[in-house]
């Protein structure tokens, strides 16, 4: 056979070799071409994807374009006039927010001013020309005490009122409904050590400004601590050499100041059960106290007819003469203002920052006996409405005309100007308003809260609560209507 036939060895190592040599690049090609399907692939798919969110064809694309620009075509006085009420309605946006702004800055700056007036204690907000006189028909009556009420307090929030009377008893009572809330009773004499509570008649109560603690003070030289939300009894102050006579909270504190008829002013810190200090002064027995945030209490003095403030950090005191008659009872207005009221029958307003009255109203409750022998009738009983213009006296009297009159204080604490005046049978022995100024309490009895002078048999023992309306909520609520 001829050689062409005939395949050699080593021919067949050479194309073995080659076939090897072939097959990884083929492999080779074959991976570089599996990556560039790949690759192919996934941008068909990205082409896919992005073509959904386009139009479907370029000339519908065209064609809706041409519409929208056919249906929103507008000629130049057109865009002016759009333009025009597009500026104008941004000038409206600006001017209500800066309308806003401004009200809001108003509004901050009102209330830094009146807190700072009211620091430095001449904040005088002018409500008695808005208040009207109550029908008889709106009084609501209280009755629980079995003896004449002599002192009260009102909750912060307005919503409870704590009552004491010379039964020895406290009763908390809800200002909506008129319901005993509840009763600490009164125990007898002799009972002092098994009786939780008073045994002897309480003359002064204060509470706190957070409404966490009530005070009461009574004829044995006793203060009583309690929790006022539960009526809880706490702890019990001893000290005083002669009968309680005033109580009051420092705002804003636990620290209690208390008066006494031994001459006396005391320093206490109810939260850690400790005495503090003690204050002398007076030359006869102290019958009123009362303080606001000030680190200061302001006192009445009976028989010395003498007012005193007295400075507890630095351990001094200012005396201010004024009342001809003893001065029963005191109430601060403001930081720097008060009112007192004298058995002669005068109501006086004074400045810390002045030793005589302001402004004095002589007989302010009227006169009573025969004609020749007139007497003005006792002022028992002042409350003021803080940091206003507006205040209260009572007075007791022979006979069932008694009253609660209110007073509208002049510029700069001035003057004094009767609003009007509430009847009611009895003695007014205490008084207090609600810190929202909607109403006005009266503690009234058939005796004085100090003794046993003379007795009206005709009046009921118990709380009046006077509503305070006023013309500006009067005229709302018919425009409402």
């Amino acid at each position: 056979m001829s050689s062409f036939f005939i395949k050699k060895k080593s021919n067949a190592n050479v194309s073995k070799t080659d076939e090897k040599t072939i097959a990884v690049k083929r492999k080779a090609d074959g991976d570089s071409g599996s990556k560039a399907r790949s690759k192919r692939l996934n941008s068909r798919l990205n082409e896919e994807i992005s073509s959904d969110s386009e139009p479907e064809s370029p000339v519908v694309s065209r064609k809706r374009k041409g519409k929208d620009e056919e249906e929103f075509e507008e000629t130049a006085q057109e865009k002016k006039l759009r333009l025009a009420k597009l500026y104008l309605d941004q000038l409206r946006e600006e001017e209500e927010k800066k309308a806003e702004e401004s009200f809001e800055t108003n509004l901050i700056a009102g209330r830094l001013q009146d807190e700072v007036l009211e620091q430095k204690g001449k904040l005088q907000r002018l409500v008695a020309k808005d208040f009207l006189p109550p029908d008889a028909a709106d009084l609501r009556l209280l009755r629980g005490h079995k003896l004449p009420v002599t002192c009260l307090v009102i909750t912060p929030d307005d919503k409870q009122i704590f009552s004491a009377a010379k039964d020895c008893s406290i009763i908390k009572w809800d200002v909506e409904s008129g319901k005993k809330l509840h009763t600490i009773a009164g125990g007898r004499k002799g009972t002092e050590d098994r009786h939780v509570g008073h045994t002897a008649h309480i003359l002064c109560m204060a509470i706190s400004s957070d409404g966490k603690y009530l005070a009461t003070g009574d004829m044995n030289k006793l203060i009583m601590i309690w929790e006022a939300a539960t009526c809880k009894h706490l702890y019990k102050f001893t000290g005083h050499r002669g009968p309680v006579s005033g109580l009051s909270f420092r705002k804003g504190s636990h620290d209690l100041y208390s008066s006494s008829h031994d001459r006396s002013i005391k320093v206490w810190n109810v939260a850690e059960n400790a005495y503090v200090e003690t204050l002398f002064g007076h030359q006869d027995v102290i019958t009123g106290l009362d303080c606001l945030s000030r680190e200061r209490c302001v006192t009445a003095g009976g028989r010395d007819r003498t007012v005193r403030v007295w400075k507890i950090a630095e351990e001094s005191q200012l005396v201010f003469h004024g009342h001809e008659g003893s001065i029963d009872c005191i109430q601060l207005i403001n930081e720097e203002h008060m009112i007192t009221g004298a058995d002669d029958g005068s109501l006086a307003l004074w400045s810390v920052n002045r030793k005589k009255p302001l402004s004095t109203v002589k007989q302010a409750h009227g006169c009573h006996g025969d004609q020749g022998l007139e007497q003005p009738h006792w002022i028992s009983a002042v409350a003021a409405l803080q940091n206003t213009d507006t205040v209260a006296s009572g007075a007791p009297s022979c006979s069932h005309n008694s009253q609660v009159q209110l007073w509208r204080c002049g510029e700069g604490f001035r003057s004094l100007h009767p609003i009007f005046s509430v009847p009611m049978a009895g003695f007014v022995n205490s008084l207090k308003f609600s810190s929202s100024g909607n109403f006005l309490v009266a503690g009234v009895g058939q005796e004085h809260r100090l003794g046993r002078w003379w007795r009206i048999k005709e009046a009921k023992n118990g709380l009046y609560i006077i509503p305070l309306k006023k013309q500006n909520s009067d005229q709302e609520d018919t425009n409402g209507e």
